[in-house]
């Protein structure tokens, strides 16, 4: 995408719909639209279906395409964070954040020293709320890919299944846990998993190689940021490893 085309898009409000050739706006999003943001009917806004694909269009309660449409491929490397849930601070918060930022799955997870634990009903309830953030703040921030929001899971299990290379190498394959004792971040890192406010248990350690993220030592919300803006950085080029 050229950079007029970018700019033009962060002007106009962001419609999402889930098929762009019959464009229809849910229930909850008409009344954002409508009675929050107070767009007008036949205002220009960008209509997108969350998989890249987005047009011109005109606001309405059945928005109408007025354009042709783009297909905008979706970023790559794929780039990923995991976290641990802590007290005291929303999942959604960590979602909306991780969205803003331009991580392309989302990962909320189980560790040995979690203090926040969800059962089945109450996982699925925050994993559906997650998923509401994620679309929230994709809105917000004019993004045209929804990131891919996990169910909870085990950090051992997630760990096993992203096995591979030190993810602080130049290869960067595999998943990293931050950590202040791990390597400097290197091109290539798309994957780092964040603790909770306990860090990880030796066992956990032991897992997966350790990459460290710039400051002092972190509250957990504050590196799962941090983690999201380093891979970012890396990907787009404006981070460059020593």
């Amino acid at each position: 995408m050229d950079r007029a085309t970018a700019a033009e898009l962060r002007r106009r409000p962001l419609v999402l719909v889930d098929d762009l050739a019959a464009p229809r706006l849910r229930p909850a999003d008409a009344h954002h639209f409508s009675r929050v943001l107070r767009l007008a009917p036949g205002q220009t806004v960008t209509l997108a279906d969350g998989r890249g694909g987005w047009c011109e269009a005109r606001f309405g309660v059945e928005p109408e395409p007025v354009g042709p449409v783009n297909v905008e491929p979706a970023p790559a490397p794929a780039l990923v964070v995991g976290f641990v849930p802590v007290k005291g601070e929303a999942p959604e918060w960590y979602v909306q954040k991780l969205t803003e930022l331009g991580i392309d799955e989302i990962v909320p997870l189980v560790s040995e020293r979690s203090v926040v634990r969800w059962d089945g009903p109450r996982a699925a309830r925050a994993h559906e709320r997650m998923v509401r953030a994620a679309r929230e703040a994709c809105l917000q921030c004019r993004r045209l890919h929804l990131p891919r929001v996990a169910p909870v899971t085990d950090l051992v299990r997630f760990l096993s299944e992203r096995a591979g290379p030190a993810a602080g190498t130049q290869r960067g394959v595999g998943a990293a846990l931050a950590d202040p004792d791990g390597a400097p971040p290197a091109a290539g890192l798309t994957t780092v998993v964040v603790g909770p406010e306990g860090g990880f248990s030796p066992d956990e350690l032991a897992l997966a190689p350790a990459v460290a993220l710039p400051g002092h030592i972190l509250r957990a919300e504050t590196a799962a940021v941090v983690a999201a803006g380093v891979l970012a950085g890396l990907r787009s080029g404006l981070l460059r490893p020593a």
